[in-house]
């Protein structure tokens, strides 16, 4: 067993403390959704230990690309944070634990409902200890009803969610969404059920269990989807690009950079008329108000083609951009990282030793986010 040191010097020192500075953190979480929440907690100030397993986190080996060999995939999930191994199956890991418990305010874990429990590590056992203890967990399905205590990763929960149901070309499969969008979200709703317990703990002077399930954040982002099944009681239905309910909402070719057209209102559509050259067509009456051009999308689109196929994508993007009017080039990863603006509002970040990565999304005035080590090393 090891026993707990940095990774790294801090890279530089901010003159503020980070917002979370003197929250102390036990994240023995692995994989995705408890690590991302451990890494927003450790970017605002939060003492962050990451405690693994012997044979280390997965997502070490989630290669290539590695980087001194330890896969990029948890390089980009846990920045900031000091780390350790520990087995908790041997009651000396569990003692060591315990010890690091007694002035932790947040424990951050995601094993499988009845583990810690039957080490005698559960919330009530634990709370019993500790009364003022943040216990936070990230599950898959919750402790009990049909599916809980069962293990749940992000593609299975997209697909049990109905998200995936939602997602594809029209009249194509469903498709898994890009990106482990539910592992992400559960993490940020993990960090707001800590922040929201560290604040009643403030007036009560108690902890309490926190919980981020998969299943439940998976059906958190059905809207507009669930709204409109609720609403008239139709089965959603797989929309590629385009929006359910509003229109132009959608991608385009160009006769460059395809482009993204969010037209929310009736203003935005005839300013985007004006810049195309056809400002008639935004008093067509089956365009002039949202819910006529929602439902005569088909026309619609038939008729921006040719006018979109005369224009730039990115210079059109300008224009109408200037007017008002939501849009975007579609860029890929590279693009969108290398954008001026990206590097303007401090979405990317490098540290000594190579380290590259995401920035903090949350922007504080006074204590922002700050980067102060990379990942653990090989502890």
């Amino acid at each position: 067993m090891n026993t707990p040191h940095p990774s790294a010097p801090p890279a530089s020192a901010h003159p503020a403390p980070g917002a979370l500075a003197g929250v102390r953190v036990i994240d023995v979480s692995r994989v995705l959704g408890g690590p991302y929440c451990g890494q927003i907690l450790a970017d605002h100030g939060a003492d962050v230990l990451k405690i693994e397993p012997p044979q280390g986190d997965e997502t070490r080996a989630w290669g290539p690309p590695f980087e001194n060999g330890v896969a990029s995939y948890y390089m980009g999930l846990n920045r900031n944070k000091r780390g350790m191994r520990l087995d908790l199956s041997l009651p000396e890991g569990r003692e060591q634990l315990l010890a690091l418990l007694a002035d932790a305010d947040v424990l951050l874990e995601n094993f499988k409902t009845g583990t810690l429990e039957k080490w005698g590590l559960g919330y009530e056992a634990l709370a019993e200890r500790f009364p003022r203890l943040v216990h936070a967990r990230v599950s898959g399905f919750g402790a009990d009803g049909p599916l809980g205590g069962l293990p749940g990763y992000d593609a299975a929960i997209q697909a049990m969610s109905g998200l995936m149901s939602v997602n594809g070309e029209v009249g194509a499969e469903p498709l898994r969404v890009g990106l482990p969008v539910v592992d992400m979200v559960t993490g940020l709703n993990a960090v707001i059920g800590i922040l929201l317990a560290l604040q009643e703990r403030q007036r009560s002077g108690r902890g309490q269990f926190v919980e981020a399930a998969l299943y439940d954040c998976g059906l958190s982002l059905l809207h507009p989807h669930a709204a409109n099944w609720f609403g008239d009681g139709r089965v959603p239905t797989r929309t590629g690009n385009a929006h359910p309910n509003i229109y132009p909402y959608d991608a385009f070719p160009t006769a460059s950079t395809p482009v993204f057209l969010a037209v929310g209102n009736d203003r935005q559509f005839q300013q985007l008329c004006r810049v195309l050259g056809q400002p008639a067509l935004g008093q067509d009456p089956r365009y002039a108000t949202a819910g006529q051009r929602s439902v005569h999308r088909a026309e619609l689109r038939a008729a921006l083609l040719p006018l979109l196929a005369q224009h730039a994508g990115e210079a059109l993007v300008e224009q109408l951009m200037a007017q008002g009017v939501p849009s975007a080039p579609i860029l890929d990863v590279p693009q969108a990282l290398s954008h001026p603006h990206t590097a303007h509002r401090g979405m990317t970040v490098s540290l000594p030793g190579g380290y590259r990565g995401l920035g903090s999304p949350i922007k504080l005035s006074r204590t922002p986010a700050t980067y102060r080590m990379p990942p653990p090393a090989d502890v």
